[in-house]
């Protein structure tokens, strides 16, 4: 644990070498005492560690010094250190001067010039100052901080890309928090270069992307291998399944995944059905979990990072990363999932991020508590949003076009909303517009023919998905809607080099399988996915053998 700090500050050597030597005899042991000759490196000083949130038990500071008097100091300090101890050093004709700043910087005690002896005129006064300040400390949170407006879509997106990887992160408002104009201006950075992210080694990024900050906070983007058994692309279930065993069975196996563990799935609030879990679990500890088992057994993850491609090097396949680098391996497994199809309306795509949300999760909840929020679809995963969104506010609105929801939702999520007093459902109604300047305020909806306003914090869209497909589709063959086609289900085997039928789980090329939500006529159950992706390394395993 690092040491608060005790800092010293006066512009005469020999008196800031005797303050130091002092402080250091009583508290070496458990505070770190720095020393600065002036005004200006003391600021310099605080700065630093204000953006490395190292903290500040006491400022011991001299009054007469030029340009920044300890007064100043003191008071400039305030907002990077509120709850630091603050005493300042004054000869006997200073004394009005520290009486009037006692309200004006908020000093705890002034000393008196010269203070020998310091077991007499100095330690108790410290002791009972720095007694005072551990009573009440609370260590600060140790991670990355991100400073912005609260109600941007950037800042929206860091704090997802943060949250999905489970990375400690807290917010600082710039438009309502001290702390975060001081942080800003102790990194020497404007306005114009929100968001920042502060981090605990006190670098600030400005305007950071998720595989920038990836890089900082040491997750592992890149391949250390140039050749693989086995790639898997896409995190989902069916991704994470497929690299435990995988791994486990001896396949040195590379796990690529461009935003986070889990996939959709991940983004779940609560899995119910689950098997095993009878209380359901999220998707983000089965992700975790998951994620946890396959390292034990030596997959490779990386994560954010990119496939940009596959390019066949019969009998082997080169997977070309968005990074530049390229990997070989002998099979492929696509996992890629899907995505929500996006809703093509006035205002969703301006206000996206700041009110609007494809699928939820705790971190989008929580910014909408006592909030009304809107749900938007009638799919089993809207009814698990609507349950879990329930538990942040009291209104929670389906809208849906058909008259109820038993065509498209699982009964026991229908019983569940039905007793829920929290769960309005609104039968043939559509989401026309969303309305908001700097955040969502209102939606705009069509009940049979009838246009209303309503007021809305937020709204998440559940309206269907579309594979993730696009960057292998020139190569496997899909079904009309960007689905993979494999094993039976393939229409063509042009191009197709292999001495026998393609495997089940197999696509149109040998030796590049797909599994999960991707795959054409899968189930689309988390269940299902984990099951495809383990049943899919044992086809892979036919294939290595006949190489």
């Amino acid at each position: 644990m690092v040491k608060p700090v005790i800092l010293a500050v006066d512009d005469e050597p020999q008196v800031l070498a005797a303050v130091r030597r002092d402080l250091l005899a009583n508290y070496a042991d458990n505070y770190r005492v720095l020393g600065a000759t002036s005004g200006e490196e003391a600021q310099e000083i605080l700065d630093d560690l204000a953006l490395k949130e190292e903290p500040v038990a006491l400022l011991l500071v001299d009054q007469r010094m030029p340009r920044i008097t300890g007064v100043d100091l003191l008071k400039r300090s305030h907002d990077l250190f509120p709850d630091s101890r603050r005493a300042l050093l004054t000869a006997y004709a200073d004394s009005d001067a520290a009486i009037d700043a006692i309200n004006e910087a908020q000093l705890d005690y002034y000393i008196m010039k010269p203070w020998d002896p310091p077991e007499e005129r100095l330690y108790p006064i410290l002791d009972d100052l720095l007694d005072d300040w551990a009573a009440a400390y609370r260590p600060r949170f140790s991670g990355v901080r991100l400073i912005g407006p609260r109600w941007s879509r950037d800042m929206y997106e860091l704090k997802s890309f943060l949250a999905s990887n489970q990375v400690p992160y807290r917010t600082l408002d710039i438009e309502s928090d001290d702390e975060a104009k001081a942080l800003l201006e102790s990194a020497d950075k404007t306005v114009g270069d929100l968001p920042v992210a502060l981090l605990s080694d006190g670098t600030a990024i400005s305007k950071p992307t998720g595989p920038e900050l990836a890089g900082k906070l040491g997750l592992h983007t890149a391949a250390t291998e140039e050749a693989y058994d086995l790639v898997i692309v896409g995190a989902g279930p069916s991704g994470l399944a497929a690299a435990v065993y995988g791994s486990s069975e001896g396949l040195r196996t590379l796990l690529v995944e461009e935003a986070a563990p889990g996939g959709q799935a991940g983004q779940s609030s609560r899995i119910e059905n689950y098997l095993g879990f009878p209380k359901g679990l999220s998707g983000s500890d089965l992700a975790r979990r998951a994620v946890t088992q396959a390292k034990r057994f030596g997959t490779e993850l990386l994560v954010p990072a990119g496939v940009d491609r596959v390019t066949r090097k019969d009998p082997f396949h080169v997977v070309h990363l968005s990074n530049g680098s390229d990997v070989t391996t002998k099979a492929v497994l696509i996992s890629s999932g899907v995505s929500y199809r996006k809703l093509d309306r006035p205002g969703i795509e301006e206000l996206s991020g700041v009110g609007v949300y494809y699928g939820t999760s705790r971190f989008e909840a929580n910014l909408h508590g006592d909030e009304p929020v809107y749900i938007v679809g009638a799919g089993n995963s809207a009814g698990q949003g609507a349950l879990f969104v329930a538990g942040f506010t009291d209104s929670v609105t389906i809208l849906i076009r058909g008259d109820d929801l038993t065509a498209s939702m699982s009964q026991y999520l229908i019983d569940l909303i039905d007793a829920d007093d929290r769960i309005t459902v609104r039968p043939g109604t559509q989401l026309m517009e969303a309305r908001g300047e700097k955040r969502l305020e209102s939606l705009l909806l069509d009940s049979d023919g009838s246009e209303e306003e309503v007021e809305a914090g937020a709204v998440f869209i559940f309206i269907g998905q579309a594979p993730r497909t696009e960057w292998i589709a020139d190569l496997v063959e899909t079904d009309e809607r960007g689905f993979i086609l494999t094993g039976s289900d393939i229409d063509s085997l042009q191009g197709w080099t292999a001495d026998r039928d393609p495997l089940p789980m197999e696509t149109s090329v040998p030796g590049i399988f797909a599994a999960g939500d991707v795959r054409h006529g899968s189930t689309k159950r988390v269940a299902t996915s984990t099951g495809e992706g383990a049943t899919a390394v044992r086809f892979i395993h036919e294939h290595l053998a006949d190489l």
